[in-house]
């Protein structure tokens, strides 16, 4: 804690021979991170110039870039700088926004991804009633609500953990999430367990609409010899990229609640596909 300027510092304790490997990890976290940028906004860019490409599911698709946009901009430039600093260490404010930023965007991701998968089951499932269930107005009210509702609820445990008082200053990680929770002096029981039910109405709710659609569209595919064999290579991938992608999301929110002190190098792997799994999540989803 620096007395002269009042503000507490968190020091991040997830990094493996930093010291030893710092270019290494600059290199190729930077050379994601522009990959990332460069290749969501050209496909955003075509998506708007192209008048032809302004049907809902291309929204959302442009959605969800701009939101792996901002997700990776709130965790890879502060990667790139730790990695090239002597001390890894972060506000206790800017944590905590961090933290908020994370999650909420995280969540958008699966509100978003369960809103295409509703697209796609209407556009195959009931057609002719498309163009009167995807409206411009229910478009653009799935938008804010895949925005702003998660917003909302991860806003929650982040006010409050704001004025919760902390005794350690040391953070088993590389970047601000739920162990957040493990710095408090008195751990809080309702802070648990609204995180558990944020969880649940956040991701295992759009997972679980998710399976539901995409078996639906297998179950119509498979009834046209046409259509299945594209049907099963389009679906299961991303069947399997979504479950993977919600086991880590799990482990992320689940670990500050385990009384499981996983070594440093499996968090590192973990906490890296985290990262990375992110924006193949929604590459897989726009074939």
């Amino acid at each position: 804690m620096d007395n002269r300027l009042n503000v507490t510092y968190i020091t991040f304790d997830g990094h493996v021979e930093v010291h030893r490997y710092r270019y290494l990890y600059f290199v190729m976290m930077f050379t994601m991170y522009m990959l990332i940028i460069s290749s969501n906004f050209t496909i955003v860019s075509i998506i708007v110039i192209h008048k032809s490409l302004h049907e809902p599911m291309y929204i959302f698709i442009a959605a969800l870039l701009i939101n792996s946009v901002l997700f990776s901009t709130a965790i890879y430039p502060k990667l790139l700088i730790d990695f090239l600093s002597e001390k890894q260490i972060i506000s206790y404010p800017a944590c905590l926004f961090q933290w908020f930023i994370n999650y909420s965007l995280g969540a958008s991701e699966f509100f978003l991804l369960s809103v295409m998968a509703y697209d796609r089951y209407v556009s195959i499932c009931n057609p002719l009633q498309y163009s009167t269930i995807m409206r411009k107005t229910t478009v653009n009210m799935f938008l804010i609500f895949a925005w702003i509702l998660p917003a909302c609820q991860v806003s929650v445990p982040m006010l409050l953990s704001a004025k919760k008082e902390i005794c350690k200053f040391h953070l088993k990680g590389m970047l601000c999430n739920s162990t957040v929770l493990k710095l408090h002096c008195v751990s809080s029981r309702l802070l648990n367990i609204y995180g558990l039910v944020v969880f649940a109405s956040a991701v295992l709710l759009p997972v679980l609409f998710i399976l539901f659609t995409y078996t639906r569209i297998l179950v119509i595919s498979y009834r046209c010899r046409g259509v299945r064999t594209k049907a099963a290579q389009t679906c299961l991938p991303h069947l399997v990229v979504l479950i993977n992608y919600s086991c880590l999301s799990a482990y992320d929110v689940l670990r500050a609640r385990l009384e499981v002190d996983f070594p440093k190098i499996v968090r590192l792997i973990m906490t890296l596909q985290i990262v990375i799994y992110q924006p193949l999540l929604i590459q897989s989803f726009m074939d």
